[in-house]
C-alpha cells in the first residue's frame, strides 16, 4: 500500500483492509511458486498433512497450517528452495453421505468446499505455492493411485482372499481393524461393528512388518509417543512355535507362544471358532451347539476378544491333544478370545500363568499347574491367582530350579531336538484391507475375466473412470454394482465379455502417497520422477495431529516402502520430522448426568451455572472444539474482526505446539494489542529518523549499543526457537524486544534505528506475513520482505563491557554497582569498599578480608 510519512504517522493499523492487498499483490506476483532447479542440499518441504474439504476450515487446521508456514518462510529467508504445497483428501463417506442428503453428486459438493475452502486459507496469509495442487478424486490424480495398485499387484503385493471382514452396518461397508475403536465401534460412524464373510482386497503390509518395526529407531524426529504406537500395533513377538499331535488323529495343532518356559504348565488348547481342524474333529452330535457358539462370537470385535476385563466363553471340542513336553493329555476347547488372523488360530492355555488362560479356567473349571514360582521360597500366596513373573522353574521335569528366562532357551532347544519346537517371530500387525463397498472412492484397475480370472487394466488404459450418472441412496450394495454399463467390459488379454470389480479403494490409499505427486502434480507420464523426489523427500518438517499416528503415518510408511521395492523410489522413509500438533479446545458447558451440552448464550449465570432444562449444575470444562459442544470458533469470524496476523500469532504463542490450546478471546485481544503497539513503535520509530529536529538531540553512544545488543538477542533467541518449534516463545521474544527497544529509541542515533527497525520487521515476518510487509515497505522498501534473507546473529553486539557488581557484607546483598569487566581484583576490592551500601553497612569498621568473584561479586566479611 502507497502511503507517505506524513500521512501514516498517526494511523491505527487497519488489518482487513492491509492483508486483503497484500494477499491480492503475492498472489499476483505468484510470491511462493517452487523454484524447481534445486539440488537436494538446499531444498526444504515444508508439509501439512492435507485437508478432507469439509467447506470450512476449524481452528485445528488454522493451527496445523499456521505452524507449517512460518517454517516454510522462516526457511525461505534462511536460503532454501522451499516446497509448501496444499491439495484435498477428496475421496470417502463424508462427501457421499453429504452427496445423498443434499441429493448432488459428490464431485458437485466436494468442488464447492474446496473453492471455499481455498479461499478461507487464503485469508490466513499462508505462504502456499498452489500450482502444486492435488486434488484425490481427480482423474488426473486417481489415474495414479490405480497406477501404484497395478505396480503393487505385480509384484505380489496386492491380492484378493475371502476374509472375515469388520462391516459397518450404517456406512454400508468394509472397515480395516484400525478403523475399529476400542468400543468395537466404527471410527466413522459410531456404528457397532458387524462380522460379515467377503471377497476382499489386501495390500501386503505384513511383508514389511520388520523393516516397519525395525526402522523406527530411525524417526529419532518422531514424537516418542507416535513411535511407540506403532512399534505396539506391528506387535512384533519373539518366541517359538510348538506342534501337539491330537490323540487318536494324524492331524496336529501348532500354537506360538512367548513363554515356552511355561509348556510344562499347558492343561488345555484353545481354537478360533473359525479354526480349519474344528469342522473335521467336532462330533455330528456338537454341530448344533458349534453353531450356536460360533453366532454369538461373530458379534464380538476382535478388540472385545482380546478385552482382558471380558468373561471368555468357550465350549470343549470332545477331543484331547498331547503336551509334547510331559507327554500328558491335554482338552480341546474353543475360545471366543482366540482369533484365527493372529498367530495360528490356536493358544496353548497356561491358567497358572497368564491372565486370559486363568479367567477361562476358573470359568470351565479347568486344571491349573504352576511351572514358575516366585524366587522367594517361602512365598506360596502366588498360588492363588495367575503368576506372570519371571521366577525359578518347577514341576517341569529337567528344568526344575532353574531360572525360567534360563530356561527358555534350554527348552527350546530340547524342543527342537525333539521336533516338537522350533523358533518362530509373529506379528500383531495385519495386511491392510483396502476392499470398500461404496461409490465416491478411486476404483480398484481389475477385470473379472472367466477364462483368465484377475486381470489388470493396462497402464495405458488408466484411469478407470467412475461413472457420473449414477444414483446414490446409501443402502444396501455398491452403487457401482447396479452401473452394468460400466462393469460389462472386455478382457485385456483374451478379449471375451468380463466385469470390472466393484469395490473401491480405501481412501487412506490416496493419502498415502500425495506428497510425492506434489513433486510433479502437471506430470501426465508419471506418477512422479525419481530424480526428483531424491532432491525434495523425506520431508523436512511433516505436521498433523496424533489421531493419524497408526493409519495415515503407518501406511505411508509401508507404501513407500513398497514403492521402493517396485523400483519407482529410492527412499525408505516419507518423513524426517514429525510435529503433532495438540487440539485446539473451548470452553464448554456440560451437565454431567445426561451428557448434555448447552451453548453460553444458553446459560444466564455463566458464575453459578444450571441446567436451563432441568435446573441441575453445569460442568465448565474445556474439550476440544465441536459443533456438537457448542465450543466452536469460526476461523472466518476471527479474521474479519482482529485479522490473519492476530489469529497467527495468538494459535502460536498460546501454547508449546505440541500441547493442546485453550482458547480464550481475552489473549485474542491481547495479541492483537501487541500487533498495534508493533504497528506503533515501528511506524514512530520510523518518523523519528525522518525528524530534522533531532540533529539537537545529545545521542548516546551507550544507548545505541543497547539498542544493537537487544536486537541481537532477539535474533539469537527467535532463530533458535524456529529451529527448535518453540514458536510461543519466539512470539514472547518478540514481545520483550519491542519493549526493550520502546525505552530508548529516542536516544539511538538514525543509522542504528534505521536497522534495528529494519531487522525487527524480518523477524517478525515469518508470523504476521501482513503487517511485515506493509512495514516493509512504509520503510522505504520496495522488493517483499518475503523474499529478504533472514538476519545474521552478531555476538559481538550482545557483549557488554560492563557488569552488574553485587556488594556482599557478610555474604548478605547489600546493594550493586556497574564495574568494567576490565578490572582487577585489587581495583574491585577498591571500587566495593567506597560504594555507599558498603560505607553504610562497614559502619567504620575494618574489613578481616574481601572475597572477590570475578564479573559477579565481592563478599566484605567485617
Amino acid at each position: 500500500m502507497n502511503n507517505t510519512t506524513s500521512d501514516i504517522n498517526d494511523q491505527r493499523y487497519e488489518p482487513r483492509e492491509v492483508e486483503a492487498y497484500w494477499q491480492k499483490e503475492w498472489a499476483s506476483d505468484d510470491l511462493y511458486r517452487t523454484n524447481t532447479e534445486v539440488n537436494k542440499e538446499n531444498t526444504f518441504y515444508a508439509l501439512s498433512m492435507f485437508p478432507y474439504p469439509s467447506g470450512s476450515l476449524h481452528m485445528g487446521h488454522v493451527r496445523n497450517y499456521v505452524i507449517t508456514d512460518v517454517l516454510a518462510r522462516y526457511k525461505r529467508m534462511k536460503g532454501f528452495n522451499v516446497l509448501h504445497p496444499m491439495g484435498w483428501d477428496s475421496f470417502g463417506l463424508p462427501a457421499e453421505n453429504a452427496a445423498i442428503e443434499r441429493e448432488i453428486s459428490p464431485s458437485t459438493w466436494t468442488d464447492k468446499n474446496i473453492s471455499q475452502m481455498k479461499d478461507q486459507l487464503d485469508r490466513l496469509g499462508l505462504s502456499i505455492d498452489w500450482s502444486k495442487e492435488v486434488t484425490t478424486c481427480k482423474e488426473e490424480y486417481y489415474k495414479w493411485t490405480q497406477y501404484i495398485f497395478n505396480q503393487l499387484h505385480k509384484n505380489n503385493l496386492a491380492y484378493q482372499k475371502k476374509a472375515t471382514v469388520n462391516w459397518d452396518p450404517i456406512d454400508q461397508t468394509v472397515l480395516a481393524n484400525e478403523q475399529v475403536d476400542a468400543e468395537g465401534k466404527s471410527w466413522r460412524s459410531g456404528a457397532k461393528v458387524e462380522k460379515k464373510e467377503l471377497n476382499q482386497w489386501f495390500l501386503r503390509i505384513t511383508s514389511f512388518a520388520e523393516d516397519l518395526n525395525k526402522d523406527l529407531i530411525k524417526l529419532n524426529d518422531w514424537p516418542d509417543r507416535v513411535r511407540v504406537m506403532q512399534k505396539n500395533w506391528i506387535g512384533k513377538s519373539i518366541g517359538a512355535e510348538i506342534t501337539f499331535e491330537i490323540k487318536n488323529s494324524d492331524q496336529k495343532i501348532t500354537a506360538f507362544t512367548t513363554r515356552i518356559d511355561t509348556v510344562y504348565g499347558v492343561s488345555y488348547l484353545v481354537l478360533a471358532s473359525n479354526h480349519p481342524l474344528i469342522d473335521q474333529l467336532i462330533s455330528s452330535n456338537d454341530i448344533d451347539k458349534l453353531n450356536d457358539f460360533r453366532q454369538t462370537q461373530e458379534k464380538l470385535s476382535d478388540l472385545e476378544r482380546n478385552s482382558d476385563t471380558r468373561q471368555k466363553l468357550g465350549m470343549y471340542l470332545g477331543v484331547d491333544a498331547i503336551n509334547p513336553a510331559n507327554n500328558k493329555e491335554i482338552p480341546i476347547w474353543i475360545g471366543d478370545y482366540v482369533i484365527m488372523e493372529y498367530g495360528t488360530g490356536a493358544v496353548m492355555g497356561v491358567p497358572a500363568h497368564d491372565s486370559r488362560d486363568y479367567q477361562f479356567a476358573k470359568s470351565y473349571d479347568l486344571p491349573i499347574q504352576y511351572v514358575i514360582k516366585p524366587n522367594i521360597d517361602e512365598d506360596e500366596s502366588y498360588l492363588n491367582a495367575e503368576f506372570v513373573d519371571k521366577g525359578i522353574m518347577i514341576n517341569s521335569d529337567k528344568f526344575n530350579g532353574i531360572e525360567s528366562d534360563i530356561a527358555k532357551t534350554q527348552i527350546l532347544e530340547f524342543g527342537s531336538n525333539s521336533n516338537w519346537a522350533k523358533p518362530k517371530i509373529t506379528y500383531k500387525l495385519r495386511d491392510w484391507l483396502i476392499s470398500r463397498q461404496r461409490y465416491w472412492g478411486c476404483p480398484i484397475p481389475i477385470i473379472n475375466c472367466k477364462k483368465c480370472g484377475q486381470v489388470r487394466v493396462p497402464d495405458n488404459d488408466l484411469p478407470v473412470v467412475l461413472p457420473i450418472d449414477i444414483k446414490l441412496t446409501g443402502k444396501g450394495k455398491s452403487p457401482l454394482t447396479t452401473k452394468t454399463e460400466w462393469i460389462n467390459t472386455c478382457c485385456p488379454k483374451c478379449g471375451t465379455e468380463a466385469k470390472r470389480e466393484t469395490d473401491t479403494m480405501d481412501t487412506f490409499m490416496c493419502s498415502s502417497w500425495y506428497f510425492l505427486r506434489y513433486i510433479n502434480p502437471d506430470n501426465c507420464e508419471k506418477p512422479f520422477l525419481k530424480s526428483e523426489i531424491d532432491k525434495w523427500l523425506p520431508v523436512k518438517q511433516y505436521v498433523g495431529g496424533i489421531e493419524h499416528a497408526i493409519l495415515h503415518l503407518l501406511y505411508s510408511r509401508f507404501l513407500t516402502k513398497a514403492l521402493k521395492k517396485c523400483g519407482l523410489i529410492n527412499i525408505d522413509e516419507p518423513f524426517k520430522k514429525l510435529l503433532t500438533q495438540g487440539m485446539v479446545q473451548a470452553v464448554t458447558f456440560k451437565n454431567p448426568n445426561t451428557n448434555k451440552y448447552f451453548s453460553k448464550d444458553q446459560i444466564k449465570d455463566i458464575d453459578n451455572p444450571k441446567d436451563p432444562l432441568t435446573g441441575e449444575n453445569i460442568e465448565i470444562i474445556y474439550e476440544k472444539m465441536s459443533k456438537s459442544k457448542y465450543n466452536g470458533v469460526d476461523p472466518s469470524v476471527v479474521i474479519d474482526k482482529y485479522g490473519a496476523d492476530t489469529a497467527r500469532m495468538f494459535i502460536l504463542f498460546k501454547a508449546p505446539p505440541e500441547k493442546d490450546l485453550e482458547w480464550d478471546d481475552s489473549d485474542v485481544e491481547g495479541q492483537y494489542r501487541f500487533i498495534q503497539r508493533l504497528w506503533k513503535f515501528v511506524i514512530n520509530t520510523f518518523k523519528l529518523t525522518n525528524n530534522n529536529s533531532r540533529s539537537n538531540i545529545e545521542k548516546e553512544k551507550s544507548k545505541d549499543e543497547e539498542a544493537l545488543r537487544l536486537i541481537n538477542i532477539a535474533i539469537k533467541e527467535i532463530t533458535d526457537d524456529l529451529d527448535n518449534l518453540q514458536f510461543n516463545t519466539a512470539i514472547s521474544e518478540l514481545m520483550k524486544v519491542v519493549n526493550g527497544l520502546s525505552l530508548i529509541v529516542n536516544y539511538c542515533s538514525n543509522e542504528t534505528l534505521n536497522k534495528v527497525i529494519s531487522i525487527l520487521v524480518k523477524i517478525t515476518s515469518p508470523f504476521s506475513p501482513h503487517i511485515a510487509e506493509e512495514l516493509w515497505k512504509t520503510i522505504g522498501n520496495t522488493q517483499s520482505i518475503h523474499l529478504q534473507s533472514w538476519p545474521e546473529f552478531d555476538a559481538g553486539a550482545i557483549e557488554q563491557d560492563t557488569f552488574k557488581l553485587m556488594i556482599q557484607i557478610n555474604g548478605k546483598v547489600r546493594g550493586s554497582i556497574n564495574a568494567s569487566k576490565n578490572l582487577s581484583k585489587e581495583n574491585l576490592e577498591d571500587l566495593a569498599i567506597k560504594t555507599e551500601a558498603a560505607i553504610k553497612w562497614m559502619d567504620g569498621k575494618e574489613p578481616k578480608r574481601i572475597i572477590v568473584v570475578p564479573n559477579k561479586l565481592v563478599n566484605i566479611v567485617i
